[in-house]
């Protein structure tokens, strides 16, 4: 569904990704890891041309997406759900979740549903919003453009424990219903037994790739120990 192969990207003069590959199969969920600063926003950032790859290629569904602006690749089926949440602050929940509203099978009643929290605040503005309300309204918003290709950056970073596992319950739930998607996560403990498979970056290249039950301790303890 997704290959990223080769991708080298600059930020003025600084080069921050060297060859960096990774792939997403259908309805497959995986994860793309490393320590703070070894490339994984920037990747991000690069599938979605927000800071375009110099070289090498990104296409999804086996179509060309180096070169679209943003707009265009989000129509081409990509979901973002980004670090740091970026609702809308002004708009009501509901307002965030129908603004981005695309047909197909996931509706707002859908994510209410899963997020039940947003149901009891649907006239409340996104700014008013706890921390892991507004991590739930940005899953929502993103799955209301019924993407192809869901990517999560930092899903759970800096939220309560009890918010976490509410939000894992609804990602392994996403998952069991074929949603395609690419998630970065510190937190190995709930990652590692919801995704097919990982891949590890390190000072802007891929280090290491394979299944989670391969990701042993000297793995773990070389890239991705303190």
């Amino acid at each position: 569904m997704l290959d990223i192969t080769d991708i080298e990207t600059f930020y003025g003069p600084s080069q921050a990704l060297f060859g960096v590959s990774l792939h997403v199969g259908a309805g497959e969920m995986v994860a793309l890891m490393g320590r703070n600063g070894m490339g994984k926003t920037t990747t991000i950032r690069s599938l979605f041309g927000l800071t375009p790859a110099h070289r090498g290629r990104i296409t999804f569904e086996s179509r060309d997406l180096r070169r679209l602006p943003a707009y265009r690749i989000a129509q081409c089926g990509l979901g973002l759900v980004p670090e740091g949440r970026r609702c809308f602050p002004n708009l009501s929940v509901r307002e965030n979740l129908m603004v981005t509203a695309r047909p197909g099978p996931w509706s707002r009643e859908r994510v209410e549903a899963l997020f039940p929290q947003l149901a009891e605040r649907r006239r409340q503005m996104a700014a008013t919003l706890s921390g892991g309300e507004q991590q739930m309204l940005a899953i929502g918003r993103a799955l209301m453009t019924n993407p192809r290709l869901m990517v999560l950056d930092e899903a759970t970073e800096g939220l309560a424990p009890v918010i976490r596992q509410e939000i894992w319950s609804a990602l392994r739930l996403i998952k069991a219903q074929g949603q395609s998607t690419l998630i970065v996560d510190k937190s190995l403990g709930e990652l590692l037994p919801v995704v097919d498979h990982c891949t590890i970056l390190e000072k802007g290249r891929t280090a290491w790739t394979g299944p989670p039950e391969a990701l042993d301790a000297g793995i773990r303890d070389r890239y991705l120990g303190v």
